[in-house]
């Protein structure tokens, strides 16, 4: 009698996990539809000024708080979100796991990644949400601001590829560590925008709420596709023939 019932337990466990995914992404895009309401409706426009000031110099709105350093120090942060560096990321991944007999994942992570890119883009224009006037703006712009796309690509990229590279290690304190790390740069990436003067906070907290929700639909995916033996989610990295 123990066997059949450590199996179902087997059987019902990916499933039950799927379930509780699924409805934290639902509620994810519950979130974002409240907020960008919220947001349509200006309601958001007094929290909006009060943390974008509070970065600032109140004697001077031009010069962000803190020493030059942390200035330079924000920019090289916002950059990891930019679609230079997330290109350059996401394309050696894809090589790395093409050269290690993975062509199924290689499609499936530039797939999950571009179709992130348009979702990106047509919230933007959507939405066309002017950019903060308040303060002088650190970073050159060229898009709406709702909702911000480094915050909402930093996410997808860096949650994607943090829980694959989980998924190779063994040890939950690494599987911790990567995760803990993804998620600690795509905040950091977030807060830079704001305090550089290019975003709203709600347009990065939106960011994060659909980037964030968009792996984690993409990850049910896989590992509905790993269960159907499209993709393989646990195969051992090879080189070579």
């Amino acid at each position: 009698m123990k066997t059949p019932q450590t199996n179902t337990w087997r059987w019902k466990s990916p499933v039950s996990g799927s379930l509780v995914a699924l409805f934290a992404a639902a509620s994810m895009i519950w979130v974002f539809i409240e907020l960008a309401d919220a947001v349509s409706e200006k309601e958001t426009h007094q929290f909006d000024t009060y943390v974008i000031l509070m970065l600032r110099n109140s004697a001077n709105l031009s010069d962000p708080i803190g020493p030059i350093w942390i200035e330079e120090l924000g920019r090289d942060i916002t950059a990891l979100g930019s679609v230079g560096v997330l290109t350059l990321l996401v394309l050696a991944t894809s090589g790395f796991l093409w050269l290690s007999k993975q062509p199924r994942l290689t499609l499936f992570l530039l797939a999950s990644v571009s179709t992130g890119v348009v979702l990106s883009q047509m919230l933007k224009l959507g939405f066309d949400r002017p950019r903060p006037e308040l303060v002088s703006q650190e970073a050159f712009v060229y898009t709406s601001s709702f909702p911000s796309g480094h915050s909402l690509m930093a996410a997808i990229v860096y949650l994607t590829l943090g829980v694959l590279l989980a998924r190779t290690l063994e040890r939950r304190a690494a599987k911790g560590y990567i995760i803990s790390l993804a998620i600690f740069v795509v905040i950091a990436v977030g807060v830079s925008r704001v305090y550089l003067g290019v975003h709203w906070p709600t347009d990065v907290l939106a960011g994060w709420i659909v980037g964030a929700a968009w792996a984690l639909i993409c990850g049910l995916l896989a590992e509905w596709l790993a269960r159907s033996g499209k993709i393989d989610l646990e195969k051992t990295v090879e080189f070579g023939d």
